[in-house]
């Protein structure tokens, strides 16, 4: 499969910088959803669009076993600074996180399993999910792999697997683990309430950004002193914005940023430990608001299903190419494509050996192209194997 896949790489790779070329926001995956539904037909593959809005699903064959394979399609609000060829041609949006790579694996993928099943070998059925929507959530507060999930797409399937370009990877490489792989991405929004008054008379009001500088030193206690060090968790304060001139007090000072968990009695705990944290505003005259915007589930590996994509790696890549993850702090929307079915979830490396990796998010991300037929090549011969050994388990003795 890896031979077939390497012989595709001049399409992959073509494929992959005309996406990267016309990158889009979230449930604007237009242009991106018809170039996959027309590779998706081309191949012969029962097609459906608009599905979670902008997402597109293909099915090959029929019946059970079923697997299905997910790949996200949307880009970033990031101006790309990289000078190739195939560089974003839409200003202030980038493929800055590798979603381009993940869709042209699967739909190299989809390619080599429609001539596998074209020779009638195979048992069962394989479902594309091209998922719109990672990066964020629309007005109701929904992602495209909760969307994909509330509509059903993998309830009536029997494994679902995913794969997502790493820059700390090599290409030839990939990373994965059993259980908990990615963490519970909450965000919160935090405003210190003050009371405004003249600088020059400060004992006449109530500084807001003095009362902040207090709850960030608190806040980070929660992590390094209030909470088991053997347990991963992350507070980070990514905005601050308060005070509208240099002689004046803040009256108010409003902070955004994420938090980082595994286990949800860690939450649960972390959650209690910031509530008790923001009180040193009141303690100091002022008052505070902290609201929770509750993330994604944690991905966790089914375990079987995560042998059968590690042996299969082994076998495709030499078992020195196939690495244990450690525990990312990174959120990921496939966790609820796995709820109704078991999951896995893994890392395709696509950094240059020798080269400093390009990091995601980050408006110079590239990565190396010669992991476009190894994921492809991956997702297709674990869709085989699962269906083979599936369809051998239920066939009656």
């Amino acid at each position: 499969m890896l031979q077939q896949a390497q012989s595709l790489l001049d399409s992959l790779v073509a494929l992959r910088r005309e996406v990267h070329r016309h990158p889009e926001l979230g449930f604007q995956e237009q242009n991106t959803a018809r170039i996959v539904a027309e590779r998706l037909n081309s191949s012969g593959i029962t097609v459906r669009t608009g599905v979670a809005k902008t997402g597109v699903v293909g099915d090959l064959g029929a019946g059970r076993p079923c697997i299905a394979l997910r790949a996200d399609m949307d880009a970033l609000p990031i101006q790309e600074e990289n000078e190739v060829p195939y560089a974003s041609e839409v200003p202030g949006v980038m493929h800055a996180c590798g979603h381009d790579v993940n869709l042209t694996c699967l739909l190299g993928a989809a390619q080599l399993l429609a001539k596998e099943f074209a020779s009638g070998q195979l048992p069962g059925r394989v479902r594309f999910l091209f998922q719109p929507s990672e990066e964020g959530q629309d007005e109701e507060g929904l992602s495209g792999g909760m969307r994909m999930a509330a509509e059903g797409l993998t309830r009536d399937v029997d494994a679902v697997v995913g794969l997502h370009v790493w820059a700390d990877l090599p290409v030839g490489a990939i990373s994965l683990r059993s259980g908990t792989i990615m963490a519970r991405p909450d965000k919160f929004r935090l405003v210190i309430k003050g009371q405004e008054a003249h600088g020059a008379f400060p004992h006449r009001g109530v500084d807001a950004i003095v009362l902040s500088a207090q709850v960030i030193q608190a806040l980070q206690t929660v992590v390094s002193r209030r909470l088991d060090p053997t347990r991963g968790k992350v507070i980070t304060i990514g905005t601050i914005q308060g005070g509208t001139k240099e002689n004046v007090l803040a009256g108010q000072v409003t902070m955004t940023g994420t938090i980082r968990t595994f286990e949800p009695d860690t939450r649960e705990t972390l959650l209690q430990e910031m509530e008790r944290a923001c009180q040193v505003a009141r303690s100091l005259g002022g008052d505070y608001e902290l609201t929770i915007v509750p993330g994604y589930l944690p991905v966790v590996n089914e375990p079987s299903l995560t042998d059968l994509v590690r042996q299969t790696a082994a076998d495709l890549l030499g078992e020195n190419n196939v690495r244990e993850a450690p525990m990312e702090m990174g959120g990921e929307d496939f966790s609820y494509l796995a709820q109704e079915s078991p999951g896995c979830f893994f890392f395709l490396g696509g950094a240059t050996p020798g080269e400093p990796p390009r990091l995601h998010h980050h408006p110079r991300f590239d990565v190396d192209e010669r992991c476009l037929p190894i994921g492809a090549a991956l997702l297709a011969e674990i869709a085989i194997r699962f269906l083979r050994d599936s369809g051998a388990r239920s066939m009656p003795s």
